[in-house]
């Protein structure tokens, strides 16, 4: 892993014939950073009370100026980025800076000279010269152009038709995994074996964009433009691929619509370049933040594009061009400050390999192979997935032998081969289950025949506990019964006290009446008396009171 924030260089864009030089200075020190100081002189017409800084210094990289060629500019800034990339990290590299200030130039070049040609297809030249050179690996490299105009992909080298017009080309969508991985859906990758052809898919790409005539500019590009190339290398016989990219960055320049004054179509074009490039310069600001949370990738199509290359898994490059004319120097200005905040931001570039499953499959099974011959060439014998029947059959007599042999120090010796082995231990294990069977079967009668007792103990005590409540019933009724006849008795015992109290007194009074006559006839009546009471019934248990 290699953390290291963004590379931020400078470039002057020579002066036209009729263009006023600025006031400005540079200076490079091979030590340390360079430095840049331009100076605006304070304006008389805005009155002797002007408090306008004067003087603006910014650190770069390194600061080309005016006289600096192309060659140079590719030495010092996309050579090391290439070097990177083809080693398995991910590189990019992106031009900055206000219409006319010399993108184009510096990233695709010039077209009248040769050597005015620019990053790109100088990239290409030196990547295909070290492919050649190094013959220890196998790599594969394809290209790929995309083009975001008014926030709309299009895919710049359409296999299918040659555009005359950009709504011909097919649209390119983003598309995002769970892993906030960035697809391009309908972005074509073009395999490049050679030089010659990766130039040819870069001039076919250059031939569709999207170019207009503005005031800043003759032949102005009004779109952002992101050459690709992939790089995949592999060494003979191994299964891990390295994959690694570089992003080659040709923004759209950013204006002032009011300084331009365009309208119309162009003035829409300009308002979406402002929109995103604004977008981006909120990228930047919220990554330049520590504690920053959320990034506003989604925003626009281009950061969503370059989400890795900002902040990401890559090694970043930026190259600020600088108009140094008095007219365009506040664009200068705010070009070098956002230059400033691009430079605080740290990038984790990480190696790119992966295992190829294909080549995984091929390596273990041409392993297996090897093993296999090494073996019939120990052994002497062809060994074969399964065993034979007459190989299976010793093994049978082998267990059987040692199962009846009642040694503890006997030992079953089938060899060191594992299918041997395996067979004992599943035979073993089936003459275990056997055993244990008859002992299942015992211990699943005996919970029959417990559950059975259960059952016939709770039916024998269910009817006992009926029978219970029954005698509880008729112990009830007759109870009830009993008092029923307690209370006839003691209304009975009543009637018969009061009867055999009547019979007392008359008796009293008959004696009263014989002893007052004392007669003979009185005599007689007192006879028919006493026969008279003894013809009354009376109860037995009465009888000792009447006698």
């Amino acid at each position: 892993m290699v953390k290291e924030t963004i590379r931020v260089y400078a470039r002057v864009k020579p002066l036209g014939r009729r263009q006023q030089a600025g006031i400005y200075s540079v200076d490079n020190d091979e030590k340390s950073l360079s430095s840049l100081e331009i100076i605006v002189p304070r304006d008389l017409a805005d009155g002797f009370v002007n408090n306008k800084q004067e003087s603006y210094k910014f650190k770069f990289q390194r600061i080309f100026d005016q006289e600096a060629k192309q060659d140079v500019v590719f030495d010092n800034i996309a050579k090391p980025v290439a070097e990177c990339v083809l080693a398995g990290y991910n590189g990019t590299i992106f031009a900055y800076g206000q219409t006319g200030s010399g993108k184009t130039f510096t990233i695709t070049g010039g077209a009248e000279r040769y050597s005015d040609r620019g990053i790109i297809p100088r990239t290409l030249s030196y990547i295909f010269d070290q492919l050649q050179k190094d013959g220890s690996k196998v790599y594969t490299t394809h290209v790929s152009y995309l083009e975001i105009y008014n926030e709309c992909g299009y895919d710049l080298l359409d296999p299918r038709h040659e555009a005359s017009r950009l709504k011909d080309l097919p649209k390119v969508t983003i598309m995002e995994d769970p892993d906030q991985n960035i697809h391009l859906k309908n972005l074509s990758l073009q395999q490049a074996t050679n030089e010659e052809e990766a130039l040819n898919l870069l001039f076919l790409g250059d031939t569709n964009r999207m170019i207009a005539e503005t005031p800043m500019n003759q032949a102005s590009s009004r779109s952002h433009c992101i050459f690709t190339i992939h790089i995949s290398s592999k060494e003979p016989g191994s299964a891990t691929i390295r994959r690694s990219k570089l992003h080659l960055v040709d923004l759209a320049g950013s204006e002032r619509v009011a300084k331009t004054g365009v309208g119309g179509h162009i003035l829409t074009e300009a308002k979406y370049i402002n929109l995103s490039l604004h977008h981006l310069e909120q990228v930047i600001i919220a990554l330049a933040e520590k504690n920053r949370s959320h990034i506003p990738y989604r925003n626009s199509m281009m950061t969503s594009v370059l989400r890795d290359s900002l902040g990401g898994n890559c090694m970043t490059t930026m190259i600020a061009t600088l108009s140094i004319d008095r007219r365009n120097i506040d664009e200068s200005i705010s070009t070098c400050r956002f230059a400033q905040r691009v430079a605080l931001i740290k990038n984790e570039a990480v190696l790119n390999e992966e295992i190829d499953p294909t080549l995984m499959i091929i390596k273990l099974k041409k392993e297996i192979q090897e093993l296999k011959d090494e073996l019939v060439l120990v052994t002497g014998k062809e060994r074969t997935s399964e065993l034979s029947q007459e190989e299976l059959l010793k093994l049978d007599e082998l267990i059987e032998t040692f199962l009846e042999d009642n040694d503890p120090d006997s030992t079953l010796d089938v060899g060191a081969d594992m299918r041997k082995i395996k067979y004992c231990f599943i035979h073993l294990k089936q003459l275990m289950n056997d055993s244990k069977m008859p002992d299942k079967k015992l211990l699943l009668q005996h919970n029959s025949e417990e559950k059975d007792s259960n059952k016939e103990v709770g039916e024998e005590l269910k009817k006992l506990k009926e029978l219970l409540q029954q005698r509880d019933n008729e112990i009830n009724i007759l109870v009830n019964m009993l008092k029923k006849e307690k209370k006839r008795a003691q209304e009975g015992l009543f009637q018969l006290n009061a009867a055999s109290a009547g019979s007392t007194v008359l008796e009293q009074s008959l004696c009263v009446n014989l002893e007052e006559s004392q007669s003979p006839a009185s005599s007689s009546s007192l006879k028919e008396a006493k026969d008279f009471s003894s013809s009354v019934h009376r109860p037995p248990f009465l009888s000792r009171q009447t006698g």
